[in-house]
């Protein structure tokens, strides 16, 4: 474009040369004088290009300058008031902190003053939990082996060698571990780890199972604690029994101790095997409703009946449940050319996991064992699953065991005193 212009320009400039020439020949000059005055005059027109291109260019230069100087004045503004906004961040920031550490220090005592309480109400109930064992034991003939199995456990108790186990729960199909499982192992005096099946029979005839699960909450709640502290969003599947539900004694101080740290209810998911949830009274139907309106989900386990009431499950808070893999791949059955699963057979197979998401349940696949099993719950579209092909309970170690334990005399005290008594 400026080559353009410069063109036009000479051509404009050479035409007025060759008009001033012409005229002064029709005037009579001689063509020397007339070439002389052409070249004169293409001359003058060129240094007066010459002169106002030199003035339009200093004009823009200092148009130019005046702008820069323009918008060198803004960033200075704008680095000002960024340097004024960041100074108030830091100020608010550290203000911030300081309110934040006065509030932590303040729930760490308010924590260990309702530690304190509970292990005190605690330790209480457990002396008549384990004295009226023994008094049942005493009034009663015991098979030989029962009887051992009962010292057995109360000496576990006694020496707090109840150990903590945790498997993850992951999510389908990206395998991420959203979830873990708890479940509480007793030591006997050798350090072999006993079953459940071992136990859990004794336990609980005995009365001693509200015992184990007051353990099992207890450190499930500081692991949850734990987690929290590391930002790790995963949540942790407590096992609890009707029995603990039914504890008029217990189940007051457990509740005072969630009320006051209601952060936990979005980690804590407490788990009742399916027969026990069906067999649930009043009492326990309170309890848990109670647990929910702070905020706490429920899961089912154990389930042998898919045909379930998903709407007491849905007034019940039960957001999860578990079905174990093989027992829905046993279930699949082909019907008028579509898939169905036997204890429901007017529903797609495929839609059993979508119709539970509507009544707020999801379903998770527990004892996945095999790959081959993993295609086959995908087409059924559960989006969870649990076994030991994802990961096997493991224990939590020693020194994050201690940290969890309860206090000192929360087991032995009591007991020390009975045994002095027999």
């Amino acid at each position: 474009m400026r080559r353009l212009k410069l063109a036009l320009l000479t051509g404009a400039y050479l035409c007025l040369a060759l008009i001033v020439s012409l005229l002064l020949w029709r005037m009579g000059a001689t063509p020397a004088v007339g070439l002389s005055a052409f070249i004169g005059s293409l001359g003058l027109c060129f240094a007066f290009h010459a002169i106002v291109s030199h003035a339009f260019d200093n004009a823009q230069l200092k148009l130019d300058i005046e702008t820069v100087r323009e918008a060198h004045a803004i960033l200075v503004e704008q680095i000002e008031k960024i340097d004024a906004r960041m100074t108030t961040l830091v100020e608010t920031v550290a203000e911030d902190a300081e309110k934040r550490s006065a509030e932590l220090t303040t729930e760490v005592h308010q924590l260990e003053d309702l530690m304190q309480r509970m292990s005190e109400r605690l330790e209480s109930q457990l002396t008549h939990q384990v004295a009226a064992a023994r008094h049942d034991a005493r009034s009663r003939p015991v098979a030989a082996p029962v009887d051992a199995m009962l010292e057995i456990v109360q000496d576990a108790l006694a020496e707090n060698r109840v150990d903590l186990y945790l498997q993850p729960v992951v999510s389908l199909p990206q395998r991420r571990t959203v979830f873990y499982e708890s479940f509480s192992r007793l030591r006997d005096e050798t350090g072999r780890v006993m079953m459940p099946a071992e136990y859990l029979a004794v336990a609980e005839s005995q009365g001693l199972m509200t015992a184990i699960d007051n353990l099992l909450l207890f450190r499930c709640v500081q692991i949850v604690r734990r987690l929290a502290k590391q930002d790790r969003k995963v949540g942790i599947f407590c096992n609890i029994s009707l029995a603990s539900l039914a504890d008029e004694s217990f189940f007051p101080q457990f509740l005072e101790f969630l009320q006051g740290h209601k952060d936990l209810a979005g980690s804590l998911i407490f788990e009742l095997g399916q027969t026990a949830f069906n067999q649930r009274g009043p009492v326990e139907a309170r309890h848990m409703a109670r647990l929910a309106s702070l905020g706490f989900q429920f899961s089912l386990d154990k389930v042998v009946d898919l045909d379930l009431d998903f709407q007491d499950l849905a007034r019940a808070d039960v957001k999860f449940v578990k079905v174990g893999a093989q027992l829905i791949l046993e279930q699949l059955e082909e019907q008028d050319g579509k898939l169905v699963l036997s204890s429901l057979p007017d529903l797609n197979a495929a839609d059993f996991a979508a119709l539970m998401r509507r009544y707020g349940v999801e379903v998770i696949a527990e004892k996945v064992e095999a790959e081959r099993q993993i295609a086959e719950i995908l087409d059924l579209d559960i989006g969870y699953g649990q076994g030991h092909l994802f990961g096997e309970p493991r224990a939590i170690r020693d020194a994050v065991l201690a940290e969890t334990a309860p206090p000192a005399d929360f087991v032995q005290a009591p007991l020390r005193r009975r045994a002095a008594n027999w």
